[in-house]
């Protein structure tokens, strides 16, 4: 019933162009659902350990305020690593909770945002990024299954405003995520939904890009200095706004 809650909501957030299989599958499964609107706890149970400190970090949070939530994979989860001088400094004096797990695609976080104990927090303010995991699946369908996730959190957190980050230029495949996030930007109604491009602010520097790290995918603590420098006149914005 969740599942089906999920797609019939997705459906309608947002006017894009309607999702089409890709080009070498069968015409009989043109109208397949796509695996990244679908929870699944595929990356859960592949990563138990992570998990478990995901879980951790949700426990701690129990009982007291949580104004922001950021909602990702691993590029999130290291805010805890890589970004945690900018997050002691910026978000957690702000009331933030970090729900990213590494090797997340879209329909693991919408599988995590289902089950795990979050119901109960009431952030003013969800940052989405994800997307980076599902970089195998067509620009649609990718960005299909951020829109659940948007839809989800919604859902789940009425009168939330959601900021969705576009997905990072990652040497895996930078082109299918820049196709992606013209399709992302798109669903900002500047209402409850904001677009924040922050893929732009990081322009090539040679064979990477600026604030990623050697492995052209995850970042580096100048990323989340960046990154922090984007979001926060939008973030204070709406925080200062607060639930409408």
């Amino acid at each position: 019933m969740k599942q089906a809650l999920i797609l019939l909501t997705v459906l309608s957030l947002s006017p894009v162009t309607p999702l089409h299989a890709a080009s070498e599958a069968p015409a009989a499964e043109s109208n397949k659902v796509p695996p990244s609107v679908v929870a699944s706890d595929w990356n859960a149970r592949r990563f138990a350990d992570a998990f478990q400190e995901c879980e951790k970090r949700v426990a701690e949070m129990a009982g007291k305020p949580c104004d922001i939530i950021f909602i990702g994979d691993s590029i999130t989860q290291k805010w805890k690593d890589e970004g945690k001088e900018v997050w002691v400094k910026r978000y957690a004096p702000r009331n933030a909770l970090n729900f990213g797990l590494g090797g997340d695609s879209t329909q693991h976080v919408l599988w995590r945002l289902e089950t795990m104990n979050i119901e109960s927090f009431e952030p003013k303010v969800a940052v989405v990024l994800v997307g980076t995991n599902n970089q195998k699946s067509e620009p649609p369908e990718i960005a299909a299954g951020v829109r659940a996730v948007i839809a989800k959190t919604k859902q789940l957190y009425r009168g939330v405003k959601v900021i969705a980050v576009s997905i990072l230029p990652n040497a895996r495949a930078t082109d299918n995520m820049a196709a992606t996030n013209k399709i992302i930007r798109t669903f900002a109604d500047n209402k409850t939904v904001f677009y924040l491009d922050l893929a732009a602010k990081m322009t090539s520097e040679g064979d990477s890009w600026r604030g990623l790290r050697g492995d052209k995918l995850h970042l580096q603590p100048e990323g989340y200095e960046l990154w922090a420098n984007e979001l926060d006149p939008l973030l204070e914005n709406l925080l200062a706004n607060g639930k409408k």
